[in-house]
């Protein structure tokens, strides 16, 4: 009987589609997450002072709400991402992208908690006037919230590193994406992990090792994204894969 190729993943100029949103998306939530930590939250949030966090905050309220707003989209960029990399290294290994996706939505949830702690910063320091409430602990709470956010984030970025390494496996496995790329999702990943614990064991180690610690993080997304924006998928390396050829 003479062979037939059936088409098991989407055509190369599909991937390449799929492969310029990743990148596109990647970029949207590569730049909020820096303008949110850099421009906004530091500029406004005092280390160990909450009445002058919070007096900045009041006094730059919308742009406190622009950092809040910036990391819901965010979140909505980072769910489509998701899905995007998982037609994009499904083929390489069904079950370890499953893992990779799960990893990725544990994260997603975790960071939503974050998100709403920022919000949710604003709420003593904006009743206390109309609820009696004695402004120091309006500005302790408020401080506390943004604690709570910092720690929680850093949860979210322990399952992010996971998803992260096993991203970068996949990467390092496909043919079609660069090894050397994977290399450094999977350093970014480990970087990731580390932070957290280090966080989490030794906040003294973390604060001499914050923010350098996420520098390799940075440098692996970042050569991810760029690659996915603008080369994309090795078209003859991605169709060799998902076509295969069965007897009539």
């Amino acid at each position: 009987m003479p062979y037939q190729h059936q088409q098991i993943e989407p055509g190369g100029k599909e991937a390449q589609r799929h492969a310029r949103i990743a990148g596109a998306l990647y970029l949207v939530i590569i730049v909020i997450g820096i303008l949110g930590e850099t421009v906004i939250r530091n500029s406004l949030v005092v280390a160990g002072n909450a009445a002058e966090t919070a007096q900045r905050i009041l006094a730059s309220e919308g742009l406190w709400r622009l950092g809040v707003a910036g990391q819901l989209v965010l979140l909505l960029c980072a769910v489509g991402l998701s899905l995007a990399w998982y037609v994009l290294l499904r083929p390489v290994n069904k079950n370890l992208t499953l893992l990779a996706m799960f990893f990725a939505l544990v994260s997603l949830a975790v960071e939503s908690v974050s998100a709403l702690q920022l919000q949710g910063a604003l709420a003593p320091l904006l009743a206390a006037a109309q609820m009696g409430i004695d402004p120091r602990q309006a500005q302790a709470g408020a401080y506390l919230a943004i604690v709570g956010h910092s720690q929680a984030f850093a949860v979210a970025l322990m399952f992010f590193g996971a998803e992260c390494i096993i991203v970068g496996h996949l990467v390092r496995k496909s043919g079609y994406f660069p090894a050397p790329v994977g290399v450094l999702m999977q350093v970014a990943g480990l970087c990731y992990l580390l932070n957290t614990f280090i966080m989490v064991l030794s906040p003294a180690l973390h604060g001499a090792l914050f923010p350098a610690i996420l520098v390799p993080s940075f440098i692996g997304e970042s050569a991810f994204c760029l690659y996915l924006l603008f080369k994309g998928v090795d078209i003859p390396a991605w169709e060799q894969l998902n076509f295969k050829g069965v007897s009539a």
